[in-house]
C-alpha cells in the first residue's frame, strides 16, 4: 500500500510540474506600452536633387521615444490602434548655415504619430505586420552657428507607412523591430513672436528602423 501512494505522488508530481513551469500562452489581444529606441534620417524628398557632393540635405540620429495601443486577436490575424510621441538627436551640422534640405540649420524635435495596424500570427509567439497613419513632426531652428534651438520651429504634416515583427517574450511581455517611412508634403512656420505662417508646400522624407520592448495588460 505504501509503494502504491508513493507512485501516485511521484506520477501527480510528474504530471503537474510541466503545467506549473509553461508560460501562459501569448493573446496579442489589449492595452500595451513600449519603450523605442532606433535610427533616425530625415532629408529631402524624391523629387528634390540631392546631388551636391557634401550630403548636406539630410541629418541623422538617434529616435527615442514611447508608444502605446490596442490589439483585438481575431485568431489568425491581429488588428489594432496605436500613437507615439519621439524625439531624435538629429541636427544639422555647423558646416553649411543656409542649404540644409530646405529648412536652414535645424534640430528634430518632437514627433506625434497616430495609426492603425494589423497582422497575422506566423506563429502563436510572432506577430507579422503593416502600420499606416497621419505624423506631425517638429524641426526646431537653430541660431547660428552655435547648437541652441531657437523660438521659431516648423511643424511638418505628414503620413506614415511601415511594417515589423512582434515577438512575445511572456504572455504579457513583448520585443519588434520594426521599419518605417515618413512622408511631408505640409508645413507652417511658427515664429518666435508667437506668429503662424500660412501652410506651404515641402517635400521631405524620413527614414527609421526601431527596436521597442514593451507591456501588453
Amino acid at each position: 500500500m505504501r509503494k502504491i501512494m508513493i507512485a501516485t505522488l511521484l506520477a501527480g508530481g510528474a504530471v503537474a510540474s510541466p503545467a506549473l513551469a509553461q508560460e501562459p500562452a501569448p493573446t496579442f489581444t489589449g492595452p500595451r506600452v513600449e519603450a523605442i529606441l532606433g535610427y533616425d534620417h530625415i532629408g529631402a524628398g524624391s523629387s528634390v536633387d540631392n546631388d551636391n557632393d557634401r550630403d548636406d540635405q539630410s541629418i541623422d540620429g538617434l529616435l527615442y521615444g514611447v508608444g502605446a495601443g490596442y490589439d483585438v486577436n481575431l485568431g489568425s490575424a491581429v488588428v489594432g490602434v496605436e500613437g507615439e510621441f519621439t524625439d531624435s538627436t538629429a541636427k544639422s551640422s555647423r558646416r553649411n548655415l543656409t542649404d540644409q534640405f530646405g529648412f536652414g540649420r535645424v534640430k528634430q524635435g518632437r514627433d506625434l504619430y497616430i495609426g492603425a495596424r494589423a497582422g497575422i500570427l506566423a506563429n502563436p509567439q510572432t506577430l507579422v505586420y503593416v502600420k499606416g497613419g497621419y505624423t506631425n513632426s517638429k524641426l526646431g531652428v537653430l541660431a547660428g552657428d552655435t547648437n541652441q534651438v531657437t523660438d521659431t520651429s516648423f511643424k511638418l504634416d505628414g503620413w506614415r507607412i511601415g511594417a515589423g515583427v512582434e515577438r512575445a517574450i511572456s504572455a504579457n511581455t513583448f520585443a519588434k523591430v520594426e521599419y518605417r517611412y515618413s512622408k511631408y508634403n505640409d508645413a507652417h512656420i511658427d515664429f518666435a513672436n508667437g506668429a503662424t505662417s500660412e501652410e506651404f508646400g515641402i517635400d521631405t522624407d524620413r527614414h527609421q528602423v526601431v527596436a521597442s520592448v514593451g507591456v501588453r495588460f
